[in-house]
C-alpha cells in the first residue's frame, strides 16, 4: 500500500461471530491493526477449556487470524480517534447516513498517512457523535428490500474497494 497504514475500528460490535469473521477479512486485506472499541469482544489468550462462550465463538470464525492480525482494545473510542487524527490517519465511517457517499465514488486525499475504516454494531451502526468525528462517511448502495448488509460482509466489500484505491 505504498507505505500507507490501513486500520479497522470495530466499534460496539455485538456478535463475536462477526468479530471473528472481520479478523479473517482483515488478515486477507493485509490490515495493519484492528482497534476493538466499546464492548466489542476481544480475542482470548486462554486455553480453549477456560474461554467464555463468546471467546470461543470469535475463535471459531477467525480460524486463527486473531493470532496473526495485530489488535488493540480501547474502552472509549474518543481518545483513539484523537490519536489517529494526530497521526494524519483518515477516519472513514462505513454507515448509511444523509452525509454518506457511495463507497465507489470516494476519492482519497493526497496527504493522508493511512486510513482507519470504522464499522459499528447491528442494528444501530455508528452513532452521530462518532460520525461527526470522521473525515468522511461511505456507504454501499442497497438495491434489494433489505436496507443493509451484515457488518462483516459490508466490511469485506468496502475494504477491498478501499484497498484498491490505496494501491493506486
Amino acid at each position: 500500500m505504498k507505505g500507507k497504514k490501513f486500520y479497522l475500528i470495530l466499534h460496539r460490535i455485538r456478535s463475536a461471530y462477526n468479530v471473528g469473521s472481520m479478523f479473517r477479512t482483515a488478515d486477507a486485506l493485509g490490515v495493519d491493526k484492528i482497534f476493538l472499541t466499546g464492548f466489542t469482544q476481544r480475542p482470548s489468550e486462554k486455553k480453549l477449556e477456560l474461554q467464555s462462550k463468546a471467546e470461543k465463538m470469535l475463535g471459531k470464525t477467525a480460524l486463527g487470524a486473531e493470532k496473526y492480525v495485530d489488535w488493540e482494545g480501547h474502552r472509549n473510542i474518543g481518545p483513539l480517534l484523537e490519536r489517529l487524527r494526530r497521526e494524519k490517519i483518515l477516519l472513514m465511517a462505513l454507515e448509511q447516513s444523509p452525509q454518506s457517499i457511495d463507497y465507489k465514488d470516494f476519492k482519497l486525499p493526497d496527504n493522508f498517512q493511512g486510513l482507519a475504516l470504522l464499522v459499528g454494531n447491528e442494528p444501530r451502526g455508528l452513532d452521530g457523535r462518532v460520525l461527526r468525528r470522521c473525515d468522511s462517511i461511505i456507504e454501499i448502495p442497497m438495491r434489494g428490500r433489505k436496507k443493509s448488509l451484515n457488518v462483516a460482509v459490508a466490511l469485506g466489500v468496502a475494504g477491498y474497494e478501499l484497498l484498491k484505491k490505496m494501491d493506486v
